[in-house]
């Protein structure tokens, strides 16, 4: 394991969670279409919560792009005659079982979101 494998992980992860706050903001601009159109109390509930699944899944993106940066910092200024880079790899796991936890609800939530615009839009 070299320390340009981390990083390329890194660099993967950051891409993927950029992509995945754009479609947060279109997701967002699609409730907006919705709510010129529909206004009925079940509707507007329902938006309300995909709304505030929004909010949620942006701050958790802002926390693994956090962290991304933290690692990318930690590596940066790795001395690998001093530290193996096997000490990384290991703490990199944790950040890879988070984003595999990312990935698995932010799936939900879209599968979810996706339902609602189908009937709606």
């Amino acid at each position: 394991m070299y320390l340009s494998d981390l990083n390329f992980n890194l660099d993967v992860w950051k891409r993927e969670l950029k992509f995945q706050e754009n479609e947060m903001e279109y997701f967002d601009e699609q409730l907006e279409t919705i709510v010129m159109r529909d206004q009925e109390m079940e509707t507007m509930k329902t938006l309300e919560q995909f709304q505030n699944k929004i909010i949620i899944e942006r701050e958790a993106i802002g926390k693994l792009r956090h962290r991304i940066r933290l690692k990318k910092r930690e590596l940066s200024q790795v001395n690998v005659v001093v530290e193996p880079v096997m000490n990384y790899q290991t703490k990199q796991v944790l950040l890879k079982d988070d984003m595999k936890n990312f990935h698995k609800l932010n799936y939900e939530f879209k599968e979810g979101i996706m339902d609602f615009f189908l009937k709606n839009l």
